[in-house]
């Protein structure tokens, strides 16, 4: 054979090597039409959750903060119970994952279900037909989350819309301690009994609960958001008094306002409220419940998906709850210490004004002082790289110590569903984007 016809041979069997490789690739792709990802018959089984590579970001869509453990779940927890948690997105993609909170736990948590599912409607356990996806744990569809820890699901192909209730659902067959849970969900959740995770209708749904349980975030890749931005606050970020099943929570209306208005910078917006919450002090208990802002803004925010920006919205509390904080340097400082925090991650600041509470029960004259001085000193610029004037928009303008009429939800402390639409309107949502930062 002379080496031509040796070259010759050689370029013919690489060839007929590139050939049958093709055509394997070929077959192998040709199938992926989503039916080798189905696990269970029906037209509505859930499917795996492994997601395909792709160029998207992932961003948080949602969030709740643990803030405590559910009372009388301290020995059996929700054993042999399914939970339904209903959360609404700020944003969307074409895959979702979930985070578990076993933070307040005693023991460890056996989830060994769990699924996610866009909502058939508003307020409703029944999950829209073909959209429920099982979730897994680095491959495994069970996951054990000891004491104190939190575990993060793989990502399930879903194609999740903005502005939708997803259900959330998680099984644990076994006693797990105490429940960690966001006690103001302003939202109906369900409960059913046995492993109803794979249950596409809510028939078996019958208990409703207002508290989301095990569930504290759901981050969606996206091809259209560049990133999150977290909330952090006490019950008025919390929405405490807004209707529940409605959103509107002034974080609601600000998440709008961020996918719909031109200019404005593609952020997801996750809220990271806790009624009662307060800078310098955390509640009772080890770990403590309604932790202090000041040891729960690592947690809350700087280990949240994506973040760009955060909003702090904080510091009534301290003022209005025993013990009473009457020195408005302190609570300054501690606000301060959460931008340092904050640029230390190269994240932009916006803080807020403190609104009024005349007419409150908690209402005195020393309190107001202290509340006036708290805003003096954010205007000053020398607090935030930016601030929104929450006190200047909702006041009533002829007595500045209280809440306008058409604000108050009626207990002079907190805003009504027109008052939080106010809040988020007044927002600039120009501050969100990156500039010099303040000079603290």
């Amino acid at each position: 054979m002379t080496k031509r016809h040796g070259y010759a041979l050689l370029a013919a069997v690489v060839a007929v090597i590139v050939v049958i490789s093709a055509a394997i690739f070929v077959g192998v792709a040709g199938t992926d039409d989503g039916s080798r990802d189905t696990i269970s018959a029906g037209p509505q089984g859930p499917r795996n959750s492994a997601a395909p590579a792709s160029s998207g970001t992932w961003v948080g869509s949602w969030s709740a903060s643990p803030a405590g453990y559910e009372p009388g779940t301290e020995r059996e927890g929700f054993a042999g119970r399914s939970i339904r948690n209903v959360v609404h997105t700020s944003v969307g993609g074409d895959s979702a994952r979930i985070t578990l909170s076993n933070l307040y736990g005693t023991t460890p948590l056996s989830i060994t279900h769990a699924s996610i599912a866009l909502a058939s409607a508003s307020n409703d356990p029944a999950a829209a037909p073909g959209t429920l996806r099982r979730l897994t744990f680095n491959g495994n569809t069970s996951v054990v989350i000891p004491p104190g820890a939190q575990v993060m699901s793989d990502g399930a192909r879903l194609r999740v819309p903005h502005d939708s209730d997803l259900l959330v659902t998680t099984y644990s067959p076994t006693p797990s301690g105490p429940v960690t849970y966001h006690p103001h969900a302003r939202q109906i959740s369900f409960v059913a009994e046995g492993d109803r995770t794979e249950d596409a209708a809510g028939d078996a749904y019958t208990e409703q609960s207002p508290y989301w349980r095990y569930l504290s975030a759901v981050d969606v890749r996206s091809t259209e958001t560049d990133g999150t931005v977290v909330v952090f606050g006490d019950s008025i970020t919390d929405g405490i008094t807004s209707t529940t099943g409605a959103n509107r929570r002034w974080t609601d209306v600000l998440a709008d306002r961020l996918r719909t208005e031109s200019g404005a910078p593609r952020y997801g917006v996750v809220n990271q409220g806790i009624s009662g919450n307060r800078i310098l002090s955390d509640g009772r208990g080890r770990p403590a419940a309604n932790p202090s802002g000041l040891s729960r803004f690592d947690r809350d925010v700087l280990g949240r998906t994506g973040v760009k920006a955060v909003v702090i919205a904080l510091g009534v509390n301290d003022i209005l709850r025993n013990p009473h904080q009457n020195d408005p340097d302190r609570i300054v400082e501690g606000l301060r210490e959460l931008t340092r925090q904050a640029h230390t991650r190269g994240l932009r600041v916006v803080g807020a004004t403190l609104m009024p509470f005349g007419g409150h029960r908690g209402y005195g004259p020393v309190l107001e002082a202290v509340r006036q001085s708290v805003n003096e000193q954010i205007r000053s610029g020398r607090v935030f790289d930016e601030f929104v004037d929450f006190d200047r928009a909702l006041r009533d303008p002829y007595d500045p110590r209280t809440l306008r009429e058409q604000y108050d939800s009626g207990d002079h402390l907190h805003p009504s569903d027109a008052g939080y639409r106010e809040m988020a309107q007044t927002f600039n949502l120009s501050h969100l984007k990156s500039s010099a930062a303040a000079q603290l």
